[in-house]
């Protein structure tokens, strides 16, 4: 059972390198993890990729040791944590805007005594039924994380809420949801929203992230203590390769 690279990089305080994949480009997880990123944000609530496809890409993720956050396009809880089992070091939800749907997400993805999650123990991430049950599910809770996405003005209302539930372990802004919303009520800025959320997850000791487009919005959002960003997809790797975009991490350090 291999460790996830997001986890430790969140436990050691570091930025968590990234990027995005929506397609079957196995040779994209083997590029990405090559080029010196952590994790693969495969993206399945906008795109459909076959679930044979998915195992595929999971198992390249173990193969080349990089890890892959999945946002599902479902979220019934045997539905989520199949996922898990295939060998996704992480799941990340869409629009989750209020404290009981983060709560039930943790109760779907996380083992007792944290969450309930049904045990099976002969996935790819149990190495197949080696591990006996207890050592296997301490792993996964150890192991594994639960992000959500706030992409909601309600969200950003009670991020305090969110962000203080146990068991959650990142909190990823959505600004092309959010953006859109914000725009139609105008309650506040994506600017302010980010800084709400960036308070609101320092109280509460949970690294937070998102998309950043550029150099600078990198730099911004490193400054307001994000450690998850994103800068780069199979879309953007056809002009511009993985292995030169990564080196926008070392100007933040």
């Amino acid at each position: 059972m291999r460790r996830s690279k997001t986890l430790q990089r969140i436990r050691n305080g570091e930025i968590i390198k990234s990027c995005v994949l929506g397609h079957f480009i196995p040779a994209y997880v083997a590029h990405a993890a090559k080029s010196g990123y952590d994790c693969i944000w495969l993206d399945l609530e906008h795109r459909s990729i076959s679930v044979r496809d998915v195992e595929y890409l999971l198992l390249a993720s173990h193969q080349f040791d990089i890890d892959i956050m999945v946002r599902p396009p479902v979220t019934g809880k045997t539905q989520l944590y199949r996922y898990l089992e295939d060998g996704a070091a992480g799941l990340m939800i869409p629009h989750v805007s209020c404290p009981q749907m983060a709560r039930e997400l943790v109760q779907a993805v996380k083992f007792p005594p944290i969450g309930d999650r049904g045990i099976d123990n002969a996935g790819l991430d149990a190495d197949y039924h080696i591990h006996d049950p207890d050592t296997y599910t301490q792993w996964a809770n150890r192991e594994t994380f639960l992000c959500v996405q706030i992409e909601t003005p309600e969200a950003v209302n009670r991020i305090d809420e969110i962000a203080s539930i146990e068991g959650l372990d990142m909190i990823f802004v959505g600004p092309g949801d959010l953006g859109l919303r914000l725009r139609q009520t105008g309650e506040m800025s994506i600017d302010q929203a980010w800084e709400r959320v960036a308070i609101a997850c320092k109280q509460n000791n949970i690294p937070f992230g998102g998309p950043t487009l550029g150099l600078e919005e990198m730099r911004k959002r490193r400054t307001q203590g994000a450690q998850f960003l994103v800068n780069c997809s199979e879309f953007q790797a056809f002009t511009l390769d993985l292995a030169n975009k990564i080196h926008h991490f070392a100007d933040l350090d």
